[in-house]
């Protein structure tokens, strides 16, 4: 039986990171090296299946993103993975998250794992800077935190591949490289803008795998939430500082529009 966690006490870790968290930049966030186990972190990388040939799997492609997810559900994951993500979704672990992310509305996993699971990316690849969708589809539960875990091992940095963090000006940001049992854990709201939005430059038989779990809340802080027009429900999409890519017209509206008009938008909306 192989242990999980290298990280023993978790409930100590989070109190000792709880202030690095919420005053990292340029939004609260924090990564981990070697946080699991690293003969089960390989288990896990040997179980991912090619989501490129799975039929079940969903293909994202267009000016915005081109990579692979798992769909709704956990059929896609094997035992030692699905092990890893009913851990992360427990309440031990959730403790943990409430106290090193400092939020006070109790949050709630996703066992469906909508939007989140399995993540791959193949040469050529990418997600624009975006804040993510900030309702959950089926529950309209508050979406308060990711956790991504990359599982790539000797990742190069000529591949690119970092994730990238932006504050809401896009002025300032963070490049985090995907490298194998790191583990990065942020905060979710209308101004948390990330992404990896160069393509991929590794060679076609090397992709870049990570898995994603997001946690939810009954409410939120206003002040977390701008999309007010779409209600949290869709991802918003960013441009860099000199870099062009056709978007929809949501968030062109988003772009254009200036905040103090969508509150005359929304009641014209739901007439």
């Amino acid at each position: 039986m192989l242990n999980l966690i290298e990280y023993k006490n978790l409930k100590e870790i989070a109190k000792e990171n709880h202030l690095k968290y919420k005053f990292a930049k340029p939004f609260p966030h924090i990564c981990f090296e070697n946080f699991f186990n690293e003969e089960y972190l390989n288990v896990v990388l040997e179980e991912f299946p090619d989501l490129s040939v799975s039929k079940d799997s969903i293909l994202h492609k267009g000016n915005t993103d081109f990579k692979y997810a798992s769909p709704r559900g956990d059929f896609l994951q094997k035992k030692y993975t699905k092990s890893l993500l009913q851990f992360l979704n427990s309440s031990y672990f959730i403790d943990f998250l409430q106290t090193i992310s400092g939020i006070s509305e109790p949050l709630i996993p996703d066992p469906h794992f909508i939007g989140g699971g399995l993540h791959e990316t193949q040469k050529g690849g990418f997600l624009k800077v975006h804040a993510d969708f900030c309702k959950h589809p089926e529950t309209s539960l508050d979406r308060r935190v990711n956790l991504l875990i990359f599982l790539n091992k000797n990742w190069s940095n000529n591949y690119k591949g970092e994730l990238i963090l932006f504050d809401k000006n896009m002025k300032n940001s963070k490049k985090i490289s995907p490298n194998f049992n790191k583990i990065v854990i942020f905060n979710t709201t209308d101004f948390t803008f990330h992404g990896v939005p160069d393509p991929l430059e590794c060679p076609a038989h090397v992709s870049r795998k990570s898995l994603a779990l997001y946690y939810f809340s009954n409410g939120r802080p206003k002040e977390e939430l701008r999309d007010i027009l779409f209600e949290g429900r869709s991802t918003i999409y960013k441009t860099r500082p000199g870099e062009n890519f056709k978007m929809d017209l949501k968030n062109l509206m988003i772009k254009l529009i200036p905040p103090i008009i969508y509150p005359l938008l929304k009641k014209i909306r739901r007439r």
